[in-house]
């Protein structure tokens, strides 16, 4: 790997290997605060044109970095989108989240992933008719402190700065969660504005950068997806915290969208990417080391960090005793889930949980879209079950995941508990 300045022992990577898009701020804070309207309203209002799905029939796939990708990724590697005889593009890697959105927005893609809450805030702020398709992943992320700090608990996070990937994340939701459970205030403040004891100041910023702003002191902690927890963890003296798979127990994360025109002008092609996602999940599921080196940089490449890093992001939990005796889990033995795990049906009941927590998590930019959102509506509207199920009868090795109740396989009941 290339490398540019070192901060404290850790040492920054360039752009190649984990490309960020200063220039992308902007938006990002526009995508954040509702402005993606007037920015981008010439192509939203073209969103109700059929998508690329519709035309050609070929899968363009848009990602971020991270493990959440997982099963775009791994149907693309395994061929097991070939094998539904659909033709796919090399999935693309976009820099960050409002460029992935606006990527979706332009048609340039049509199977994507998103954190959970950004589909909830595309479709009811900005009008875009995106659709959650399955659940891309459950677990998968955590809360890093910085190794300059003394940080034990979520009640010392009082008086620190903690970054967030993007306002409408799971991240977001559950830190909040857990700073609320502990006396503590969240707040977003301007750098240098003086925060009170009881206050945790948030802020978004790019994945890539957070292990380097953290060995750089320039943020006490952050919350993200893997594996840039791992990474902290490798290359920047970093502890964890809690993982956030035993905040809220099978937790989901990221979630597969598309274009409801294909849905519903391509029926039979989204039935095929669905086979081809769920069997991709499924196999994931039964071979996290193998998967972690194919995505790795020493594999197919999907994901420009070596295999050691990816690996223990995928791999790597309650076999490790230091994240048992700091407490960074504590449900083990009671929730038996994994540092990431795949499962892909999209429950009902964690849709409305999110919809009723996104009204209590503190974010930039305007929320009124949220005041009045039914929870019962958007799980009913946003989501369309019908090819992930047809799919997960297909192929039913997804019932061999634990947290499945075989009994009653499409409901469950939801578990937080810090």
């Amino acid at each position: 790997m290339n490398t540019t300045q070192d901060h404290g022992g850790f040492v920054e990577p360039d752009e190649n290997a984990f490309p960020v898009d200063h220039g992308r701020r902007r938006v990002l804070d526009m995508f954040a605060a509702g402005g993606v309207m007037s920015a981008l309203g010439g192509t939203i209002a073209g969103m109700h044109a059929p998508a690329y799905a519709s035309e050609d029939g070929v899968v363009r796939i848009g990602y971020l970095p991270i493990t959440d990708a997982t099963a775009l990724l791994v149907a693309h590697g395994m061929g097991f989108f070939k094998e539904e005889g659909l033709e796919a593009e090399r999935p693309t890697l976009i820099r960050g989240w409002s460029p992935l959105v606006e990527g979706f927005v332009a048609n340039k893609f049509n199977l994507v992933h998103f954190l959970k809450p950004i589909p909830v805030w595309m479709r009811y702020n900005n009008n875009i008719p995106v659709k959650l398709m399955a659940w891309a992943h459950t677990n998968g992320s955590g809360l890093v402190v910085g190794r300059h700090t003394d940080i034990t608990s979520f009640e010392q996070l009082g008086g620190k700065q903690v970054a967030v990937p993007f306002w409408y994340s799971m991240h977001n939701i559950v830190l909040q969660y857990a700073l609320r459970q502990s006396g503590v205030k969240p707040v977003i403040k301007a750098e240098g504005e003086p925060l009170a004891p009881d206050e945790c100041n948030l802020s978004i910023l790019p994945p890539p950068e957070m292990p380097a702003a953290l060995a750089a002191r320039k943020i006490d902690a952050y919350i993200v997806a893997e594996p840039f927890n791992a990474m902290g963890e490798i290359k920047a003296g970093a502890r964890m915290l809690r993982f956030t798979g035993d905040i809220w127990k099978n937790h989901p994360c990221c979630v597969i969208c598309m274009h409801e025109a294909a849905t519903t002008q391509n029926a039979e092609w989204t039935q095929k990417v669905m086979n081809a996602v769920v069997r991709a999940q499924i196999y994931a599921s039964q071979n996290k080391k193998e998967v972690a080196r194919l995505m790795s940089k020493d594999g197919e490449g999907y994901l420009p960090m070596p295999a050691k890093i990816v690996e223990r992001a995928m791999t790597r939990y309650d076999d490790e005793a230091s994240y048992l005796e700091s407490g960074a889990i504590k449900h083990a033995a009671q929730w038996g889930n994994g540092r990431i795990d795949f499962q892909p049906w999209p429950y009902p009941s964690a849709t409305r949980l999110i919809v009723e927590e996104m009204n209590k998590t503190v974010v930039g930019g305007d929320t009124t879209f949220l005041k009045g959102l039914d929870p019962q509506h958007v799980a009913d509207d946003l989501v369309d079950y019908r090819f992930v199920k047809a799919a997960l009868e297909k192929y039913p090795g997804w019932m061999k995941d634990p947290s499945v109740n075989p009994g009653d396989p499409f409901n469950r009941q939801e578990v937080l508990s810090l």
